[in-house]
This record gives C-alpha cells, structure tokens and sequence, in this order.
C-alpha cells in the first residue's frame, strides 16, 4: 500500500512538474522579464500569454465579456487541476453561501467544508498604474509553473479568479509608452483618456455600472462567482512608503455586517506581516493612509456592501526607474507603518515582487481559513436576512447625536456643555471618536429608547416604486442597476395596496430581508457621515470619495418606504435578469403628438425626429393637458414617424396624439454642440460625451486652441464647458489652476505633431473674448461646476457666496466652517424658465465643494436670473454637510442675457459620473436651437 501511495504521489509531481515546464515564461515571450527597466507589456500581447497559460490543467480562461473599445476582457481561473474539473460545484456553493437562501446552519457549515474559497485578483483598472496589469502577468506565471509546496497548497485550497480590468487602457498606455526610443524619455502621459470615456474614474462607476468594463466584472462578482476576497492592485503608496493597504481608517460604513469590518482588519493583518517576515519594509495602513471603508462606487468598496472582503494596495513604482523621497515622520515606527523603509532608488521588479508577495499572503490566508470564509458570508447574509425580516435601527452619527441632544434638553444648562463630541457650525453629525463627556455610568436608558426604539425611525422592510411615475424608463435603469449588483428584485402583477396606498401593476418592490441588504439600504436611505476632522478645532480630514451618493435621490426614482412586513401579488425576477423597457406603440392621428417633458427618454425621441426632418416644437406655457415643456410634434414625415415608433417601442417613450396643435409653441432646431476637452482627457467631459451618446445628441468635441481662434458663431450653437475647463482668477487676476492641457506635467515640445491641436487651455485672455462675442452673436454656454467661474470673468452682476470678507478682500470660507466635500443636497427651481422645463419644483444635486453664488441687487435688470437655490438652511439629503446654514437663499444655478445669447451656469454637478438622471434635463433643455 505504501508503494502505491508513493508512486500515486510521484506521478502527480512529475505531472505537476511537465504541465509546469509547458508553460513559457514571461521572459521567453515577451522578451523581458517581467518588472525590468523600460518595459512594458501591451494588453494584445498580455492576452495571447495568458491563452499560453490556459493550456495548463491548472487554468481555464473565460472571455467575460467586450469592453467599450471592442476588445475580450478575459479572467484566468486558476487552481488545481482536479479543482479546475469541478469549477460549477465550487461556484454553486459560494453562490448558496452568499445568498444564504433556504439554508440552515448545519447545512451551510457543510458546504462550507465541501467548498473552495474563492480569491479575486485584478489589475490594471488605472491603466496608467502599470504594476497593476504586470503584477496579474507574474502571479500567473508563477501559480501555474511553480511546484514548491506553498503553491501546491495554494492550489488545492483556493480558487483564484484572475481578471484584467481594463483591456483598453493596458493597450494605449503601454503602446504610448514604449513608442518612445530612447527609454529614458519614456512616460505614461496618453494623449486621451485610459478608459474611452472616463478613464480614472472607471473606478466610480461600479454601483451605477455604466462602462461595459464595470458591467462584466460585477457579473462574475455578484451574479456568477460571489468571491469571498476581492483584491484590487493599486497606486501609488504615499509619499516616503512603498505600499498602502488594509486595515484602512475610519470611518467605514455603518451599514456593513460587523464580522465584515473584523474579516478585513485580518486579512490585512496578514499580508503586512507576510512583507515583514519577507523583509520588505514600509507597508502603511489605518492613519497612514487617505483609504477608508466608507463610500460605494469602486471595484473594492462596493464588494463592502455584498460582505465580501475587499482589499486594496496602492504601491509605488513604474518601469521608469524612481526613488523613495525622505519622509522624517515616516521613520517612525508606529502602528501605521510597523516596518517603515528608508530612502532609496526603486526598481519596477519591486513593486512586482511586493506585490507577488502580497497575493501570496491572500492566498494563503484564505487557504488556511477557508471553511471559515465561506461560512462567514454565510453568516453575513443570514444576518442580513435576520434583520430584515424584524424591527431593526441603523447605528449612526445623527442617531448618537439625537440621543445627546434629547439627555441635554433634559438637563439644566450647567450640566449638559459640551456633551456629544460635535463641533460647532451645524454639521448634523457627531465627530470621528468624539467622547460621550458622559463619565463611566453614560445616561440613562430612556433616552436611548426615544431615538433607537422610535417605531418611526426604523429601518425600513422593502421600498416600492410605482409605476405610474412620471419617468418610468429612469426608474427600470434604476432597477437593472440593482439587478446587475445581485439584488432579489420583484415585480407586482397587478394592482395592490400597502399601507393604505395603491400601487398599479408593474411596480417594482425591493425587500431588505435579502443577503445584500446593506446594499439595498444604500441605494434608497440617505449616508450619514460624521463630521471628521483632524483634530478639536482643526481642518477637516478629505473623505476617500463622496460622503452622500444615494441613487434613488440622485436618479429622481419616487419610492415608499415601507415599516412593517407587506406582501402582495409579487413576481420575483431571476437575478441579474435585466428588465426592458416598455414597448409603447404610436397610434394614429391628424393633429400630432406630445411627448412628456419630465421623462428622460423623450429626448432621444426628439433627437431621433429632429434628425429624421420633423417639425418639433416645445409649449411655452401650460394647458389643461400638458405641462409647459411638453414637446409637440406636427405630422411626421413617413420616415420620421418609423424613427418615433421605433424609439417608442425600444425606450418607453409615451406618445399622445392630439387632436390639433397646441398654442404658444417654440420651435426647435438641432443645435450644433462644442464639447470642451483638453489634451490628456477631462473626465467630466468624457462622461458628457458618453451621455450625449446614450441620448442621441450630435456633438462635436473641441479643444481650446479652437475656441482661442474665434469664429465660433459660424461653427457652433451651443458650448459646454464641463467642471475644470475655466479656470478660477487669483487676486491678482491671473489664471489658477486646473482646466488645461499643457498643464499635465509636459511641454508643448513633448506632444507629437498629430496631437499639438488638442494642447492650450482656456485663458482670459485669449479665450474669454472669443466666447462673450459668442455669445452676443446668440449662442449659448452651458457651464458646469467650477466653470462657472466664466461668470466672472464676463464681469457678470454675480458673486461667490462661500467667501469672507477679510481686510476688503474675498476669501473663500476655511474648511472649520464649511465644507460640503461631496453630498447630495435639496434644491428648489423656477419651474416655470425654459432652462427648468420638465423639472420638478424640488430636486435632489450632487454638490461636489461646488460654486454657489449671490446675485447682485440689480442683476434682473442686467439680465441675470435665479434658476435653482438652496431655500433652507438644511439643505442636506445625504453624506456631509458641514456649515450647510450658510447656503440658505444661495443662488445654485442661473441663466444671464448677453447680447444675442445665453450663459447657463450650474454649479452643482448636474451630469455627475452618469449617476444624477434627476438632473440631466438641465443640461438637455439648452442643447437646441429654440425659434
């Protein structure tokens, strides 16, 4: 017996060993080793390697899916080849685990024996971040060649997902950067963005999944894999280290699973101490680093809110030979930064086996811990479950401090001061670690009970949204988003009443009783961030990303929220199925149509039509069917009624005929649309440009040296200048920074001559000209954001409202006093302007550290308009809001007469990120010609 066990097990490493040998090496393939000086590997070389790869029993490679520019996103699984024989069973149990449906305990401590864990590692999302991409090319190599008796284990316990993020960018980068002879001169400075629309922020987009990219890479994670680790690999590491990673600072999100935020530390744990056995120093995490655990939106953030572990590391390097600057203060060894490493010069080959190193760590971890893995994400999503199936109270900031105030109304004066850890200036949450001033004994239940166990104040149980809502083609994107993110979705099928109110048939409910239930509670409740700061009375502390995002609020979804259990004549939707539009038909009719103003939708009509040769006209004021706005088309042509059917039919687009046509009508002409960009890409734009792709605009993107030649009235009807394109004016009137190319780190002697058009930026001085005799001759601007800083510049009767006045001069507010970094707050509008037609009287804006303006006392006179403003002093809906009292009566957005034309300037971000569907209107109403 004996014997034959030995020879079973010398025949398995001699097949170990030839699969391995059948395996080419980086070096062999490419030319060079990976992680050698001035060497980068393409995407279409780094995808026919690791078809090489797949020849080894141990992988197999599945195309996920086609990126925006065209090309296969590819994943290599790789574990054991017995593993490999057995992938559906493995993905079968860590679907049940995560989803935890219909199981018992015992049954899920089962699988869990039976199960693999399941490790995501990806790179090259930030294509400019080269470690990403070759790292993914190493740790491959190396899993499928090596045979030391870690790896063998590694296989056998694990299932690794491998996955390349952006296809698209690995390509232009590194054909960029090696295009360059002389290697010495090499960079990574693209002439366009890395991703075709958004670049770096294709790692915003993965609650909304807007990109193609996102779309594939959350199918494997929330509807086909459900890993229990997600590693993404990042960078740079801060100045005087070599690597961020995890445990990351407060605050994390209060409504994550607690073993969730335990989970994390611990694997954090370990890869910092598998560098510190390795002897690679200077891996910082917690206080040492800006990452937190506290906003959805990013490959690894919003695995969060599906309890899975996210991992992130952002490390130092490039094939570019760079150095580790001296950093006094990271040399101290502390619980940061436990190994802290000295200056030095740093070679790519670093960062590649730092970053070998630290997959290996993951690996191993989940290795020795993975029956423990999979029935944590059991257990999380039973709690989940658990919690939405009873009378549950989300722990937050405002609750801590509602609790504080009803103790302190209680008390005499003399007892309460400085009870609660807040801060002076009205920010509506307690601070990060703020002590209670309580003593030892606290306060007395009762007041925990006010706040905590207000039946008022409970989580809700489910959301309904209603189907006979104004735009409810908004409301099915809004659904298949949360389809996409493996939420349990269901349809009613036919007319039911809860709570008193009924809802028609297809309205679609969404319960909290389900394993991602944080997910769901973030997609509908608002974020309550606390206010942060770096010390009592010091600045505050720059939050990763936004502080408030909830989708509903920014899509302008209308929904319930329901209390207590309801049930009705509900259909649940297989996961991940993506629900269609509505077909709506065209009928028949000798006076024409009307098209709802309020849905997004009818706009890719109007362009559809306007393309095809319609008469398309808006109505300028209201009648007892329709609302001013309202788009009328008169008879259509044969082939611009078969455009209207078919955006019907495919886009939920509502047709009403009419009997005749309406009175006080506004033509409509399709305007000829200026797109600013700069070299390098603005990503504010590219999302615009996507936008107006998805809607059917026509469009044209310009770059700055055109607007400095003038002329533009002979080209162009309508401009847009997204958030960056004007820069702001010092005091001395000189241009500050941001808004241009040229200003990216390069000269204008480094861009090749097919680019050297796409180069300047806008300036006062030559620019600003041009555009004010555009805009007499009756064209239109659009600004976004902090370009509305034009308004200044055309001498406008407008002025920042966020400023001091300080010895007779303006100066913006310090952040003690108010700082709205990224939230969404509630705005009213003059409904009844052409430039708010379709909006309602209130609506949810991202205000992203955005303008907000006064209006002189004779600004009417002088054409100048409010269009939104900010009516109380408790503007807030979601995220952080501190000092919010001082945009009460502020001025948001406006219209100004100049000349002939129109400037129309919004200061919050009215297109942010393709997320904000409540507020695309503002920027659609502009993009015509109107006569």
């Amino acid at each position: 017996m004996r014997k034959f066990f030995a020879v079973i097990t010398f025949f398995i490493v001699v097949t170990a060993r030839l699969s391995a040998q059948s395996v080419p090496s980086p070096k062999s393939f490419f030319g060079f080793n990976i992680g050698d000086d001035y060497q980068l590997a393409n995407y279409t070389q780094t995808e026919a390697y690791f078809k090489k790869l797949a020849a080894s029993p141990r992988t197999k490679f599945i195309d996920i899916g086609l990126t925006e520019e065209g090309r296969h996103q590819f994943m290599l699984v790789v574990s054991s080849p017995e593993n490999i024989k057995n992938l559906a069973k493995y993905k079968g149990i860590s679907q049940k685990l995560a989803r935890a449906e219909g199981l018992t305990d015992a049954q899920a401590h089962a699988l869990s024996l039976q199960g693999k864990p399941i490790v995501w590692i990806d790179g090259g999302l930030h294509a400019s971040e080269v470690v990403g991409a070759h790292q993914l090319i190493q740790t491959a190599y190396d899993l499928v060649s090596r045979t030391d008796p870690e790896t063998m284990r590694l296989l056998d316990k694990d299932i690794i997902l491998m996955v390349h993020a952006n296809p698209d960018g690995q390509e232009l980068v590194s054909n960029w950067y090696m295009q360059e002879k002389d290697p010495k001169k090499r960079n990574t400075n693209t002439p366009r963005l890395w991703e075709k629309y958004i670049g770096h922020d294709n790692n915003r987009d993965f609650y909304m999944m807007n990109m193609k990219e996102t779309q594939n890479i959350t199918r494997q994670q929330y509807l086909e894999w459900l890993p229990q680790i997600v590693y993404k690999h990042h960078q740079a590491g801060p100045a005087g280290s070599v690597v961020a990673g995890p445990p990351f600072r407060d605050p994390f999100n209060y409504v994550y699973d607690p073993l969730l935020v335990t989970s994390l530390d611990a694997v954090g744990s370990a890869m910092n101490s598998r560098l510190n056995k390795e002897g690679k120093p200077g891996y910082t995490q917690r206080s040492g680093t800006e990452f937190s655990t506290w906003w959805n939106g990013g490959l690894r953030t919003a695995t969060y809110f599906h309890n899975m572990v996210g991992l992130l590391t952002e490390i130092i390097g490039s094939p570019t030979p760079s150095s580790i600057p001296l950093v006094p203060e990271r040399l101290i060894p502390n619980s940061a930064t436990p190994f802290p490493v000295l200056p030095q010069t740093w070679h790519f080959v670093q960062s590649i086996d730092y970053s070998v190193s630290l997959n290996y760590a993951v690996l191993d971890y989940a290795a020795r811990n993975g029956d423990a893995m999979l029935y944590n994400a059991y257990q999380m999503g039973k709690n989940s479950i658990d919690r939405g199936n009873k009378d549950t109270w989300t722990l937050s900031p405002k609750r801590s401090l509602a609790i504080t105030e009803a103790y302190k109304a209680s008390q005499t004066p003399d007892t309460s001061a400085n009870a609660g850890g807040g801060r002076r200036g009205g920010g509506g949450a307690v601070t990060v670690g703020g002590g209670s001033g309580f003593g030892r004994n606290g306060i007395p239940q009762k007041f925990f009970d006010t706040i905590l166990r207000n039946p008022e104040l409970r989580d809700p149980r489910g959301y309904i949204m209603t189907a006979d809502q104004p735009d409810f083609a908004t409301v099915i994107r809004f659904i298949n988003t949360c389809l996409r993110s493996g939420l349990v979705v269901q349809q009613a099928t036919s007319s039911f009443t809860v709570a008193g109110k009924t809802y028609p048939a297809n309205s679609y409910i969404i319960k909290t009783n389900q394993a991602f239930r944080p997910e769901v509670l973030d997609r509908f409740e608002p974020q309550d961030h606390p206010n942060d700061f770096l010390y009592p009375g010091g600045p505050p502390i720059r939050p990763y990303d936004m502080t408030g995002w909830t989708l509903a609020y920014q899509m302008g979804v209308k929904f319930d929220r329901i209390l207590d259990d309801f049930s009705g004549p509900f259909k649940r939707i297989p996961y991940g199925q993506l629900q269609t539009m509505p077909a709506q038909t065209v009928p028949a009719t000798t006076g024409g149509y009307t098209l709802s103003a309020k849905a997004n939708n009818s706009f890719i009509a109007v362009n559809e039509l306007l393309a095809a040769g319609a008469d398309v006209y808006r109505m300028s004021s209201s009648s007892e069917s329709a609302d001013a706005g309202t788009f009328y088309v008169a008879s259509p042509s044969a082939a611009a009624k078969a455009a209207l059917t078919k955006v019907a039919a495919e886009f939920d687009v509502t047709v009403s005929p009419v009997s005749s046509q309406p009175a006080n009508l506004v033509k409509l002409a399709p305007a000829r649309i200026a797109l600013w960009d700069n070299y390098g890409g603005s990503i504010a734009s590219g999302w615009v440009r996507w936008l107006m792709e998805q809607y059917h605009f026509p469009f044209k993107v310009v770059y700055p040296q055109e607007f400095d030649a003038g002329d533009l009235k002979s080209k162009y009807d309508v401009i847009v200048f997204v958030g960056g394109a004007i820069p702001q004016a010092t005091a001395g009137g000189r241009r500050g920074g941001g808004g241009g190319g040229g200003g990216f780190g390069f000269g204008q002697q480094d861009v090749p001559a097919q680019y050297t058009a796409w180069t300047g930026r806008v300036t006062a001085e030559k620019t600003v000209p041009q555009l004010k005799t555009f805009l007499e001759a009756g064209g239109s601007i659009v600004t976004i954001g902090t370009s509305a800083n034009l308004a200044y510049d055309l001498n406008l009767p407008v002025h920042n409202a966020l400023v001091d006045m300080v010895n007779g001069r303006e100066v913006p507010f310090s952040g003690d006093k108010f700082y709205v970094p990224g939230a969404v707050l509630h705005a009213s509008l003059d409904t009844s302007d052409p430039a708010n037609w379709g909006m309602p009287a209130e609506a949810d804006v991202m205000y992203d550290s955005s303008p907000a303006f006064k209006l002189d006392k004779d600004a009417a006179k002088k054409g100048v308009k409010p269009l939104m403003w900010f009516a109380t002093d408790k503007p807030l809906r979601s995220g952080w809001a501190f000092g919010q009292q001082y945009l009460k009566d502020d001025v948001a957005a406006f219209s100004a007469t100049i000349g002939a034309g129109n400037l129309y300037a919004f200061g919050p971000e009215i297109t942010f990120r393709g997320q904000s569907h409540g507020t695309f209107k503002l920027l659609f109403n502009e993009l015509y010609v109107k006569k």
